[in-house]
C-alpha cells in the first residue's frame, strides 16, 4: 500500500510559484521520477542567434518520458507547449520564467519537472540618425532601436538632452521644437546578467505651413451675383510661398497658380453644397509630409418646412402628470429635408410656457424627440410649436422656411360626478330607464362609459353603458332588461370614463327610485263578430282583470290597413270598442292586432303583444228589381205571395219597420223588399206597390136553391146560377175552403151545400166571401110524377136488384119514413131519405141473426108530406 497524489500544474504568479514549488518538493518525496529531473539557465546575449530557440525538453535530467505536457505558469508567449520549444526572441520582458513538463501516467511515482529560465535584458541597436518633424507630438522612440530582436518592454527611457519633450516612450516634437535630441533606452540587470543601454539621436525637421484659411458661406437664397470673381488669396494668410492651388471638380481654377473663381457660376452649374479649393505645401525633408489647407465655398440649402407635420405622443389624464413620458414626431411636408442631426428649438404655450433647444437627427423626412414632463404640469391644452431648426453640421447661413408647424397637447382633467345629482323618474316594469346626471360636475360635452350596480327589487352588478353629455347634463339609459321585477331600486355609480380622452376616476354616486308594475294582460281576448257594409265593427275586450283606464295601440292588417291608440274604460274587465268606420273602408277579411296596453294610472305599459282577432265584412247584395203587384181579396194573399220571394228576401211594411212574417196578409198599399246574402246582409230596400181587388159575393133570388130531382135533364150548377144575382160570372166550389171548382155542368145533388163565388174577367179576381147554397131537389109537383114501389128484390150480390129501393121517393117525399115487418110482424127495418134501400139484413134488435131469410115481407110507407096517407104492401125476398 502507498498513498498516490496527483500534483496539478498552477498559474503564473509569485504566491502561485511558491506553492507549486513546495506541491513539487512534497511530490518529489513519494514518486519516483519519470518526467525527469528539474533544471535552469540563463541567458543574457540575448541577439545571439544560439540562443533564439531553446529546447526545455532536452534541458531535463535523468531520463524524462517524452510525450508529456508543457505549461506556461508565467504565460510568457514564447513556449510551443506541443514542443517544449522557448522563443526567447517571442518574450518581449526580462524576467526570470517557470516551465512545467508534465507526463499523464499514473504508473510513474514523479510524472512532474521544471525547467527555470532566467532571460536577460535587451535595449536594441543605437540610432545616430534618427528623425522627426515637428508637428509629431507622438514619435514613437522605439521604432529607430530596430526589431530583429525586438528590444524588451520593461526597461526605461532617459532624455540625455533635456528637451522636456519625452513622454514615456514618445518624443512630442511640437514640444522640443527644431534641433537634435539624445535619449537612452536602459534594460536594468538580471541574475547574473548586466544592465544594458542604446542611445538615439533624433533631428526634429520643420514642417510646411499651409496657412490659415477663412470659409466663405453663403445661403442658396443670398445674392451670390457680388462673389463672380472671388480672390482665393483674399480668404488665406501665414501660407509658405511657392505652395499649388487645386479643386475638387468645379473647373474654376485654370491652373495651380490660379486664385480666381467665379461662385454664382459654380451655384448656377453644381446647386447648393461645400466646394474646397486646397492650398498645398512640400516640405523641407521628407520625415515631414506635405501640408495642406484649403478654402471652402459652402453654399447651404435655405430648408422648407412648409406643410409638415408635428405629432406629440400623446394626450394624458390629469393623473399621469409628472409621470407620462411624451414624444415628439416632425414628418417633413412637400420638400424633402436631407437626413442628418439638427438643431431644433421648440416652443410651449398654454397653462405654462417653456421652450428649449435640443439635438435631433432626421431620418427619410421624419424626426422624433422626447419632450420633458416637467412641459406639461397643469390640466389644459398645451400648444407645441417649432420655432427654428437648423443642421449641427452646417453653418447656419439659413434661416430656414418654418411657417406653422405645431400640434396641441392635452392634458384632461379626471371626470369627477361624486357631487352631481341623478334624477330618475320612477318608470315601469321592463321598460328603459331614462337617468339624468347633472349638477356639481366637471364633465365637458362628450360619451362618458359609465359603470354602475343596481340594488333593490331588481340586482346587478358592474354593468357599463354610454353617457352623453350635452350642455353639462349627461343622459344614459338603463336597459328593460335589468328592471324586470317592480319595486324599490338604487342605482350607484362606481366608475366613469371619458371616451373622447380615456380619463377615467372612480365614483361613489347613488340614486333611489321606483320600478311599477306593467299591467297583466295574459287573459286579454279580443273578440270581434262579423258584419256587413256600412255596420259598426265593435271589439268586445275581456281579462283586463282590475284595469279600469287602459290605453290601447291596435293595428288593422288584412283588407283594410290602419292603427291607432284609443283610451277605453274598462269595467270588470271588460270593455268595448267601436272601429272609426273611416279605418273600415273596404269589405273582406280584417285582421285586429293589439300590440300595446297601457295602464293610464300608472303610464306603465305592456308591449310587443299580438293579440288578434279577424273578422270579415260582408258586401251587401244589390238591392233586388221588383214591379208592382196586384191581388184579388178572395186570394187571401200574404207576403210570401209576393215577388221576388224565398230566403234570399226580406220583405217589410215600412221602409224602417220590422221584417214581415210570410204568412202576413197583404192589404192595399206600399210594401218593402231587400235582398239578404247568405251571411245575413241586407241590401238597400226596394218598393213594391200592392193592390188588393175585392169583389161583394153574389146573392141567391129567394127559392133559388130549390129544384126538382124528377126533371130531366136534371138540373146543374147552370141552372143554380141563374137563380143568382151577382156582376160577372158566378164560380161554384164543393167546399168553401181548399174545395173543388165545379163545372157548370154539374148535377145537382140534393142536399149539398155548393159555394159560389162572384167572378171578374177583367182582374180575374173572385169573390172573398162565398154564397152558400144548399140544393134541395125535392120540390116535385106529386101530381106529375108517379110512385113505383116494387114488390120483391133478390139480395144476393150480384149487382141486379140487390136493394129494396122505391124510386124517386126521396124526390116526391122527402120526409118520408119506411118500415117492413117479417110475418111474425116483427120490425125488420126502418129507413128514411138517408137510409132509403134495404138490402134484407135487419138493423132492428128483434132479429137474432139480422139476415133476412127468403119469404113475403111487410112494408109501410108514411109519406109524411100533406095529408097523403101511409101505404102498406108485401113485397118478397128472394136471394
Amino acid at each position: 500500500m502507498y498513498l498516490k497524489i496527483t500534483c496539478l500544474p498552477l498559474k503564473a504568479g509569485f504566491f502561485q510559484l511558491l506553492l507549486f514549488t513546495f506541491f513539487l518538493l512534497s511530490c518529489n518525496l513519494t514518486k519516483a521520477q519519470c518526467a525527469g529531473e528539474d533544471a535552469s539557465i540563463t541567458i543574457c546575449n540575448i541577439p545571439e542567434s544560439t540562443n533564439q530557440n531553446i529546447n526545455l525538453f532536452n534541458l531535463l535530467g535523468g531520463t524524462p518520458t517524452p510525450g508529456g505536457t508543457w505549461t506556461d505558469l508565467q504565460q510568457s508567449g514564447g513556449l510551443n507547449i506541443s514542443t517544449g520549444i522557448l522563443n526567447v526572441w517571442g518574450i518581449n520582458e526580462s524576467d526570470t520564467y517557470v516551465f512545467v513538463y508534465t507526463v499523464n501516467d499514473a504508473s510513474c511515482a514523479d510524472n512532474v519537472a521544471t525547467v527555470t529560465v532566467t532571460i536577460g535584458g535587451y535595449a536594441g541597436i543605437s540610432n545616430p540618425n534618427a528623425s522627426a518633424c515637428d508637428d509629431n507630438n507622438s514619435v514613437n522612440l522605439f521604432q529607430f532601436l530596430g526589431n530583429f530582436p525586438n528590444p524588451q518592454q520593461n526597461g526605461y527611457w532617459r532624455d540625455d538632452s533635456g528637451s522636456g519633450a519625452l513622454r514615456g516612450n514618445f518624443l512630442d516634437a511640437t514640444v522640443s521644437g527644431l534641433g537634435t535630441f539624445s535619449f537612452t533606452y536602459t534594460m536594468p540587470a538580471i541574475g547574473s546578467c548586466p544592465s544594458v543601454s542604446a542611445t538615439v539621436d533624433v533631428t526634429v525637421h520643420p514642417a510646411p505651413e499651409p496657412g490659415v484659411t477663412s470659409d466663405l458661406i453663403l445661403c442658396d437664397s443670398d445674392d451670390m451675383s457680388i462673389y463672380t470673381n472671388l480672390n482665393l488669396l483674399d480668404y488665406i494668410f501665414g501660407q509658405d510661398p511657392g505652395g499649388k492651388w487645386s479643386e475638387g471638380g468645379t473647373s474654376e481654377l485654370s491652373g495651380p497658380e490660379d486664385t480666381f473663381i467665379n461662385v454664382q457660376n459654380i451655384y448656377n452649374t453644381f446647386g447648393p453644397g461645400e466646394y474646397g479649393f486646397t492650398y498645398t505645401v512640400q516640405p523641407s525633408h521628407p520625415v515631414c509630409n506635405p501640408k495642406s489647407s484649403t478654402i471652402k465655398i459652402i453654399i447651404e440649402e435655405q430648408l422648407d418646412f412648409t406643410g409638415s407635420t408635428l405629432v406629440i405622443a400623446s394626450d394624458i389624464c390629469e393623473d399621469e402628470i409628472g409621470r407620462a413620458t411624451f414624444v415628439a414626431t416632425l414628418t417633413q411636408g412637400l420638400e424633402n429635408i436631407p437626413n442628418g442631426n439638427y438643431n431644433l428649438q421648440y416652443q410651449i404655450t398654454g397653462p405654462i410656457s417653456s421652450g428649449n433647444t435640443i439635438l435631433v437627427r432626421f431620418e427619410n423626412g421624419v424626426v422624433t424627440f422626447p419632450i420633458p414632463a416637467i412641459s406639461f404640469p397643469f390640466v389644459g391644452a398645451y400648444t407645441v410649436s417649432i420655432v427654428n431648426i437648423h443642421e449641427t453640421t452646417g453653418y447656419n447661413a439659413c434661416d430656414h422656411i418654418i411657417g406653422d408647424i405645431s400640434d396641441i397637447l392635452n392634458v384632461y382633467p379626471l371626470p369627477k360626478i361624486n357631487a352631481g345629482t341623478l334624477t330618475i323618474e320612477n318608470a315601469c316594469q321592463e321598460s328603459d330607464v331614462e337617468v339624468r346626471l347633472s349638477g356639481n360636475t366637471n364633465l365637458a360635452d362628450g360619451d362618458y362609459r359609465i359603470t354602475y350596480d343596481l340594488g333593490g327589487s331588481n340586482t346587478a352588478s358592474v354593468q357599463q353603458v354610454v353617457m352623453t353629455v350635452v350642455g353639462g347634463v349627461g343622459t344614459f339609459i338603463l336597459p328593460s332588461s335589468l328592471l324586470t321585477n317592480p319595486g324599490n331600486m338604487t342605482i350607484v355609480i362606481t366608475h366613469i370614463i371619458n371616451l373622447q380622452t380615456l380619463c377615467e376616476n372612480t365614483a361613489s354616486l347613488s340614486q333611489s327610485f321606483m320600478i311599477l308594475p306593467k299591467p297583466d294582460v295574459s287573459n286579454v281576448r279580443v273578440t270581434i263578430n262579423d258584419v256587413c257594409e256600412s255596420q259598426p265593427v265593435i271589439a268586445n275586450f275581456s281579462g283586463f282583470g282590475m284595469l279600469t283606464s287602459i290605453q290601447i295601440t291596435y293595428s288593422l292588417t288584412g283588407a283594410n290597413t290602419a292603427s291607432g291608440i284609443v283610451t277605453i274604460a274598462a269595467v270588470n274587465g271588460t270593455a268595448v270598442f267601436t272601429i272609426p268606420a273611416n279605418q273600415l273602408l273596404n269589405t273582406g277579411t280584417t285582421t285586429f292586432t293589439i300590440s300595446e296596453i297601457v295602464n293610464n294610472e300608472t303610464s306603465c305599459g305592456a308591449g310587443n303583444l299580438s293579440i288578434t282577432d279577424s273578422f270579415t265584412i260582408y258586401r251587401l247584395p244589390e238591392t233586388p228589381v221588383v214591379n208592382n203587384m196586384e191581388f184579388c181579396q178572395s186570394e187571401n194573399a200574404t207576403v210570401a205571395d209576393l215577388i221576388p220571394n224565398g230566403t234570399s228576401y226580406i220583405w217589410y211594411a215600412s221602409e224602417s219597420g220590422s221584417p214581415l212574417s210570410s204568412d202576413t196578409v197583404l192589404t192595399s198599399g206600399n210594401y218593402y223588399v231587400a235582398t239578404v246574402s247568405p251571411f245575413g246582409c241586407v241590401s238597400q230596400k226596394a218598393i213594391v206597390a200592392v193592390i188588393i181587388t175585392d169583389l161583394p159575393p153574389p146573392v141567391l133570388e129567394t127559392g133559388g136553391q130549390n129544384f126538382c130531382g124528377l126533371d130531366s135533364p136534371a138540373p146543374t150548377l147552370a141552372n143554380l146560377s141563374a137563380n143568382v144575382n151577382g156582376t160577372g160570372t158566378i164560380v161554384w166550389f164543393d167546399a168553401l175552403h181548399n174545395g173543388n171548382q165545379l163545372p157548370d155542368s154539374q148535377v145537382l145533388q140534393d142536399g149539398m151545400t155548393y159555394y159560389g163565388f162572384d167572378s171578374s174577367a177583367t182582374t180575374g179576381c173572385i169573390s172573398e166571401n162565398a154564397l152558400a147554397v144548399t140544393v134541395s131537389l125535392s120540390h116535385c109537383g106529386e101530381d106529375e110524377y108517379e110512385l113505383m114501389i116494387p114488390d120483391g128484390f133478390s139480395p144476393n150480390g150480384d149487382g141486379i136488384n140487390d136493394t129494396f129501393n122505391i124510386p124517386n121517393i126521396e124526390f116526391l117525399f122527402p120526409d118520408f119514413t119506411l118500415e117492413i115487418y117479417n110475418r111474425y110482424g116483427n120490425v125488420m127495418y126502418k129507413g128514411n131519405r138517408n137510409t132509403p134501400d134495404w138490402d134484407g139484413r135487419s138493423n132492428q134488435s128483434t132479429v137474432i141473426d139480422g139476415v133476412a131469410p127468403n119469404g113475403v115481407y111487410f112494408y109501410i110507407v108514411n109519406f109524411n108530406k100533406g095529408n097523403k096517407p101511409a101505404k102498406q104492401g108485401r113485397l118478397y125476398l128472394n136471394r
